[in-house]
C-alpha cells in the first residue's frame, strides 16, 4: 500500500523508523494512529510529584524550572552546561542565586542531546522545553509521541506547518496537558482585559495597535565570521534542526539567536505571544486573511531603497510594521461591516496617536496594546498588565462587567505550576495548544510576509498563500537529517 504525506508526496517507508512513520501520519490527519501507538500518560494524584525532564536548562529554562523545584527533575538536556551554571549564579557576586534548582539539576541525569534523553528515560511524565525557537517543535513532537505532557516556551514553533502538526498531535492525544510559555495568559490583569473587551466597555473593536521595544539583540547586521566554540558547547547539537552549516559565533548563542533567520523568529516571535495574545483571545477573529510587512533594510542590501530579502540568509531587519487583516471571522466583539485590522510595530516604533487619545497619556516604550472601539479605547502594557480605559462612559460600563474567566492560582507567576496542577487534574490549563497553535500561526504569518517582501493573501483552511506561490516555502522548513519531526 502506498503511503503519502500531507502534501501529496509519496513516502518511501523502507527502513523508516516507527516514530517517523507515525509522524508522517499526522500529515494525513490520522493522529489517532499515534494516539493508539503510545501508552497514555501516568495518572497522578494531587499529592504526587511530577517527573519532569528539561530541554534547555539555562536562560529562560532556569527561570521556568526555578518555580518547579518541588517536582522531581529526573533528567536534563542542554548543549552547554557551563551556560546552565551561569544561569544559576549571580554574575556580580559569583554566588549561587538558585541553590534549590542547582541541587535538583545535580540529582538529574544529564544529557547533551535531548533525542537520546527521550529515547533512554522511561520514567518521564512531562517535558519542559526552553530552547531557541528552531528546536521547539522537534523537541515537543518527540516528547508528545512518547506520551509526555509538554510545556513549550514561546513562540510555540518556528514554522506554520509545525504549528499544524503540534495541533494535530494534541487533538489526537487529549490526555496530554500542553502549555505555551506566554505567562501573561495566566495574569489577572490580562484576563480582566478579555472581560472588558467582550463585555462592551469600549463598544465594538475596529482596530488594534500592538508594539514592543524588541529587538534588544543584533538585527539588520551581516553574518559574522565563525570562531572556535567554547569547549563546553556542543555546537552541532545547538544547531540541531537548523539546516545551515554555520560555524559558531557569540552573536548567535546563547541569547542573540532570535535575530537570525535559521534560529529565531525575530521580535514578532519573541513578544507576539505575549502582546498579540490579548487581541487574538478577546476578539476571536479567526486566522488572518491578508498580511503585509514594511521594514528597514535586510543586512546585505546595498541600496537604501532596496528592501528585498537577499539570497544570503542573514539577520532580520532592525524594525518592521506588520498589518494584519482578519476578514472571515464573525466575532460579536468586532465592529461589523469591515475587516478587523491589527498593526504590529517593533524596533522601537510606536503607533500614531489616534483621535481622542489624551494629551496627558503616553504609550509605554516597553510595549503595549491599544484597542480602538466604537465607544472608547483600552490600552494595556506587555503581558496584559495595567489596563486603562479611555473615553467617556468607559469606566461606568466597566464597573458593570462581571468577572467571568477563571483566575489562575499565582497569576502570571503561576503559569508553570498551572501546568503541573492541570497534569494532576487540579486546575484547568491556561494556554493549551488548541489555542496556542492558532495564536502562533498568526504571529508566524507576519514573519512569512516579511520574508516574502509583499503582502500575502492567506487561505487558512488549506494553509496556503494564494497570491504569491513562492511565499508558501516560508510556511514550512527544511531540517538537518536526523532532526525532522
Amino acid at each position: 500500500m502506498a503511503i503519502y504525506d500531507g502534501f501529496g508526496e509519496r513516502l518511501d517507508v523502507k527502513g523508516i523508523s516507527r516514530r517517523r512513520l507515525i509522524g508522517s501520519a499526522f500529515g494525513l490527519g490520522v493522529g489517532a494512529l499515534a494516539s493508539s501507538a503510545f501508552g497514555a500518560p501516568r495518572k497522578l494524584a494531587p499529592s504526587d510529584r511530577v517527573n519532569i525532564a528539561v530541554i534547555g536548562c539555562g536562560g529562560q529554562g532556569a527561570s521556568n524550572m526555578s518555580k518547579l523545584t518541588g517536582q522531581n527533575i529526573v533528567a536534563t538536556a542542554d548543549a552547554d552546561y557551563d551556560h546552565v551554571l551561569a544561569a544559576l549564579t549571580d554574575s556580580k557576586t559569583g554566588k549561587l542565586s538558585r541553590p534549590a534548582l542547582k541541587a535538583a539539576y545535580d540529582k538529574a541525569e544529564r544529557f547533551t542531546d535531548y533525542r537520546k534523553m527521550l529515547d533512554s528515560r522511561k520514567d518521564i511524565d512531562a517535558v519542559l522545553i526552553a530552547t531557541p525557537d528552531h528546536h521547539h517543535a522537534p523537541a515537543a513532537h518527540r516528547a508528545m509521541e512518547r506520551g509526555y505532557h509538554v510545556f513549550v516556551q514561546k513562540p510555540l514553533t518556528y514554522s506554520i506547518e509545525e504549528s499544524r502538526k503540534l495541533a494535530e498531535m494534541a487533538k489526537a492525544n487529549p490526555s496530554l496537558v500542553t502549555q505555551m510559555g506566554n505567562q501573561g495568559h495566566s495574569g489577572d490583569d490580562g484576563r480582566r482585559v478579555i472581560e472588558l473587551i467582550r463585555g462592551g466597555a469600549i463598544g465594538k473593536v475596529s482596530d488594534v495597535h500592538v508594539w514592543t521595544n524588541r529587538p534588544v539583540w543584533p538585527q539588520g547586521v551581516p553574518r559574522p565570521p565563525a570562531v572556535p566554540a567554547p569547549a563546553s558547547l556542543d555546537w552541532q547539537v545547538w544547531l540541531g534542526p537548523a539546516n545551515v552549516d554555520w560555524g559558531y559565533n557569540p552573536d548567535y548563542a546563547h541569547f542573540n539567536w532570535r535575530g537570525w533567520t535559521p534560529f529565531g523568529s525575530g521580535a514578532l516571535g519573541d513578544m507576539g505571544a505575549h502582546l498579540v495574545d490579548f487581541p487574538f483571545w478577546s476578539l476571536d477573529p479567526g486566522l488572518p486573511t491578508k498580511v503585509e510587512t514594511r521594514h528597514s533594510r535586510w543586512a546585505g542590501n546595498k541600496s537604501l531603497w532596496d528592501t528585498k530579502r537577499p539570497p544570503e540568509i542573514t539577520s532580520y531587519p532592525l524594525a518592521s510594521i506588520t498589518r494584519y487583516e482578519f476578514g472571515q471571522g464573525k466575532s460579536p466583539w468586532i465592529k461589523p461591516g469591515a475587516p478587523l485590522h491589527m498593526t504590529w510595530y517593533d524596533g522601537g516604533l510606536l503607533p500614531p496617536t489616534p483621535p481622542g487619545f489624551p494629551d496627558t497619556m503616553s504609550m509605554s516604550g516597553d510595549g503595549g496594546v491599544l484597542f480602538i472601539g466604537t465607544h472608547g479605547m483600552l490600552m494595556h502594557e506587555t503581558y496584559g498588565e495595567k489596563p486603562v480605559l479611555i473615553g467617556d462612559g468607559t469606566d461606568d460600563r466597566a464597573k458593570k462587567i462581571p468577572i467571568s474567566l477563571p483566575r489562575i492560582q499565582g497569576g502570571i507567576g503561576g503559569h508553570e505550576n498551572n501546568w503541573i496542577r492541570a497534569i494532576r487534574g487540579e486546575e484547568k490549563i491556561s494556554c493549551p495548544f488548541e489555542y496556542a497553535t492558532r495564536l502562533n500561526e498568526t504571529m508566524n504569518l507576519g514573519v512569512v510576509a516579511l520574508q516574502a517582501d509583499h503582502f500575502i493573501e492567506y487561505d487558512a483552511a488549506n494553509m496556503a498563500v494564494t497570491n504569491i506561490a513562492d511565499a508558501n516555502r516560508y510556511l514550512r522548513r527544511q531540517y538537518r537529517p536526523g532532526w525532522e519531526l
